[in-house]
């Protein structure tokens, strides 16, 4: 016999998902399992034919409050409480007629769907789950002696279980209570997060944080480090598309993939973002995604190689032919045609991955960084220049084109690791350069990679030539901006803010460029 088996006599099995629940009680009633049970789940018990005990006939008190109080009762919870080795317990057990109960299936009020679907506060409020909740709590706690159910996707381990042994172990119960105590800190966090934003609160005294685990990685960064992917809402993306073909996705690909939809999202036309290390290495818009791939992929095709591709329009055939071209790792569009699926095909280790939508960079939201001893907290970078926001500081404002071109740009800047400088002409990227320690670095590096750029093209003259330059932050000196116009660069957007901004302004009008300033920020460490 199995360490720590348990017999099963009877079971509370008080649902709102009500998957596989017939199924599983007929198999109890089967091994002569007597059901308790409230309300809706009562209900759908006899009408599958089964015989139930209404919790009210347990405890001797009818559901009140509108079915607020249900089960918080010591009928109910000293059955599921009580020790079945002490006999302090059994004994006042007998003496208030209270008997075992050995199962608790419980899942509990929807209300992170709730709020999901926008409803209203009332309705938010009466989605709030407490006796469900408790009757885990309880149950976990006996787990010595008592299996708690939370998900559906349990099930079938648990009936394994007692189909072969006709009750639980204690490996098992210890697993279950774990999982149930994961449950409700989920619940309780989604709660108190609903309640700080309608209090407009963004950082609580304690902020809770809870995912739900999609899947376990192979590894980490590194092969010697453990890793693991939880999903927490609903943003479209790599957290919540479907992969249509490949390999498993790694811990850097889940990353490299986020930071090109995120970049991808940012823009109106169609358009292609080829990230590399986390880095944009190639972004382009254009009338069609087979033409923004051509100018994307223009910016840097080596470091292309081995990327990850985004789209912000369903993928078709046409497109699907060139990205499949190179050696790519992901794909990730809101859609793609059978046609384009069918190139992809012939690619069996490629991700694909269809979001069925784009994240909306405007939304809010908060995103957490570890650090020792603690985390960081901080609101989305939702920024977001448009031309009306802008502000010319030059004596030459900007052209109709270079006021496009500084605008996509510094939308591309945003999803650059800091230091940042993005060359951009037409629409595309023609080099950039990210995360250096110095901005005039970055500011050579993006030059360089024009140049090379256009070698790789079969181009007499750098791509730079003629192109605009974002900055992520402001020049603090003068020797960025000259290093941008000695590449070519005609227009140049930044936030501003600099004590040296006068002396910035004066280098760009004695070399005629145009500036604006944004003053709005994109650091991206």
């Amino acid at each position: 016999m199995p360490e720590g088996l348990v017999p099963l006599r009877r079971a509370l099995l008080s649902v709102s998902d009500k998957s596989g629940l017939a199924d599983f009680a007929r198999l109890l009633a089967a091994r002569g399992v007597a059901l308790i049970s409230t309300g809706g789940t009562a209900r759908a018990l006899r009408e599958a034919g089964l015989d139930v005990t209404d919790v009210s006939a347990v405890s001797g008190f009818p559901e009140i409050l509108d079915g607020r109080v249900k089960t918080l009762v010591p009928q109910i919870h000293g059955g599921i409480l009580g020790r079945h080795d002490d006999p302090h317990h059994l004994a006042q057990m007998a003496e208030h007629g209270i008997a075992p109960i050995d199962l608790v299936m419980v899942n509990l009020y929807p209300f992170e769907q709730t709020v999901a679907a926008h409803a209203a506060f009332e309705t938010c409020v009466e989605n709030i789950d407490i006796g469900g909740p408790a009757l885990i709590r309880a149950a976990a706690k006996n787990h010595e002696w008592v299996t708690v159910i939370t998900d559906p996707s349990q099930l079938t381990a648990v009936i394994e279980e007692i189909t072969a042994h006709g009750g639980t172990t204690l490996t098992t119960r210890r697993r279950l209570a774990a999982e149930a105590y994961a449950r409700t800190a989920a619940y309780d966090a989604a709660i108190s997060s609903w309640f700080s934003g309608q209090n407009g609160v963004a950082f609580p005294p304690r902020l809770a944080v809870s995912g739900a685990l999609a899947q376990t990685l192979r590894y980490g960064e590194n092969p010697h480090q453990q890793a693991a992917f939880y999903v927490t809402d609903r943003r479209p993306g790599v957290a919540t598309a479907t992969q249509a073909q490949g390999k498993e996705l790694s811990y850097n690909n889940i990353n490299d993939t986020d930071a090109a939809y995120e970049c991808v999202a940012e823009f109106e036309d169609p358009a292609i973002v080829i990230v590399k290390h986390a880095n944009p290495c190639g972004v382009a818009t254009a009338d069609s995604l087979a033409a923004a791939w051509d100018l994307a992929l223009r910016c840097d095709p080596v470091s292309a190689f081995g990327g990850i591709v985004a789209a912000n329009r369903p993928l078709d055939e046409a497109t699907a032919e060139k990205i499949a071209a190179i050696f790519t790792e992901v794909v990730i569009a809101p859609d793609a045609s059978e046609a384009a699926k069918a190139v992809f095909a012939r690619k069996k280790n490629l991700r694909l991955l269809l979001a069925h939508g784009l994240p909306d960079p405007s939304a809010p939201g908060t995103t957490v960084r570890s650090v020792g001893g603690g985390f960081l907290a901080q609101t989305r970078d939702a920024g977001r220049v448009t031309r009306e926001t802008l502000k010319v500081v030059t004596q030459r404002a900007p052209t109709e084109a270079e006021l496009a071109d500084l605008v996509f740009a510094f939308r591309v800047a945003k999803h650059v690791k800091s230091n940042a400088i993005v060359y951009a002409k037409d629409g595309a990227t023609v080099g950039i350069g990210a995360g250096q320690m110095s901005r005039v670095d970055s500011s050579r590096i993006a030059a360089w990679k024009a140049a090379e750029a256009a070698k790789a093209a079969g181009l007499p003259e750098t791509l730079a030539k003629g192109s605009v330059v974002a900055s992520d932050a402001f020049f603090p000196f003068a020797d960025g901006l000259i290093a941008a116009a000695e590449a070519g660069a005609t227009a140049v957007i930044q936030p501003g803010g600099s004590m040296r901004d006068a002396e910035v302004i004066a280098a760009a009008d004695a070399r005629g460029l145009a500036m604006v300033f944004t003053g709005i920020r994109h650091f991206r460490h």
